[in-house]
């Protein structure tokens, strides 16, 4: 039996926590040891995770007092080295702007892999210097292997180390569709729904409102609900634009519902500009849920608008429910154009355009998304690199 050890920061909601569960229990299912080191051990997934995964966390101090966080990190590191030197057939850094995921997964296996999940050269807004000084201070060279989530972010890394070309893999995220299937079924509370008195409805995230006995109602006719599900970050996510273009459909009279599901750093700053526009009728905050597969099933259509992505989930789950798909061209939007939904560029006005072109003449999914042999061509991938 293979040992293999991730490491990530924690495990809050996120695109990147949904992946490595998924990937996690997968692994499990195969019969891999797998050991999990948390940064914070902490998250709303973490009661969530499979039992026979061994759960353990390793924090490098953040005391002020440079030379005392020193020795500290000195000691920890040393005692880890003691316990975890070379003990794993495979190991991870999963969270790749983590350095203490770094150190734990070079040290914990000879075949250590660095797990990159956006385009940070775009992130960047293509600074090469400042790119490959932050993938220099991840010690990317001294991995085995460096793991891409998408092919632009793999294709971007390679222009700043062309001699790395060995070591970058393009290997996208696993998915458990059977899971989102079976959970997008679970009930929603009527108040929930239908959203008629938002001014004394959900006022702030973290809220889950899960009703396991009632029903949930058909998709009101004539009313295009819009669904986000994410982090609300301004400097990723860019729900600003979402927010401005949903001022113009409003200006338009349009009939139409924009759902947020999640939180985040910009939470309040998001809902500050729902009230200055007097959006509180067509812009609805629900909180993050462990479970956003049912907005899925009472939305029309979900909508990205972040400014950079790695490989976005919410693709792969917009696919398994057959949700058409407004996205922004980040990373493999390729995949989407045409066939799963409308891939605009980043300016309000062209996400506006989309949202209004769907509201009045919907969109046609043009292809069945095959969720089994798409996690087949990945399990054997990753296989190789165990």
């Amino acid at each position: 039996m293979k040992k293999l050890l991730f490491a990530a920061h924690s495990l809050g909601v996120g695109g990147i926590e949904t992946a490595l569960i998924t990937l996690l229990e997968e692994l499990v299912k195969r019969g891999y040891e797998i050991t999990l080191v948390l940064e914070k051990k902490e998250g709303i997934f973490l009661d969530t995770l499979n039992s026979k995964i061994k759960v353990t966390q390793y924090t490098p101090s953040n005391n002020k007092i440079v030379l005392i966080r020193k020795f500290i990190n000195m000691c920890k590191q040393l005692k880890f080295k003691a316990k975890y030197k070379n003990k794993f057939d495979f190991s991870a850094a999963y969270a790749t702007y983590s350095l203490s995921n770094g150190f734990v997964a070079r040290t914990a296996s000879e075949n250590s892999a660095l797990w990159v999940h956006l385009d940070y050269l775009t992130r960047n807004e293509n600074d090469e210097e400042k790119t490959k000084a932050y993938y220099k201070e991840l010690k990317c060279e001294e991995f085995k292997k460096i793991i891409f989530v998408s092919k632009e972010a793999r294709d971007n890394f390679l222009k700043l180390f062309p001699n790395l070309s060995q070591k970058a893999i393009y290997c996208n995220n696993l998915i458990d569709g059977k899971k989102i299937l079976q959970k997008a079924e679970e009930k929603i509370s009527e108040q929930e729904y239908n959203f008629q008195n938002q001014s004394q409805g959900i006022s702030e995230p973290n809220q889950e409102i899960l009703s396991q006995t009632q029903e949930i109602p058909e998709p009101r006719q004539n009313i295009t609900t819009f669904l986000n599900v994410g982090r609300h970050d301004e400097r990723q996510k860019k729900l600003s634009r979402l927010i401005e273009a949903a001022e113009m459909l409003k200006k338009d009279s349009l009939n139409f519902r924009i759902l947020f599901v999640g939180d985040g750093q910009d939470f309040k700053l998001y809902k500050q500009m729902v009230e200055q526009k007097d959006l509180q009728d067509v812009i609805i905050f629900l909180g993050k849920k462990k479970n956003p597969y049912p907005y899925y099933k009472i939305s029309d259509c979900v909508v990205l608008t972040s400014d950079y992505e790695g490989y976005p989930v919410v693709f792969l789950e917009s696919m398994i429910l057959k949700k058409p798909i407004i996205t922004t061209n980040v990373s493999d939007y390729e995949q989407i154009q045409g066939k799963y939904g409308i891939v605009t560029t980043k300016s309000v006005q062209d996400i506006y355009n989309a949202m209004k072109d769907f509201i009045q003449n919907g969109f046609e999914i043009k292809e069945q998304f095959d969720y089994q042999k798409y996690n087949q061509e990945i399990i054997e991938n990753l296989e190789k690199i165990f």
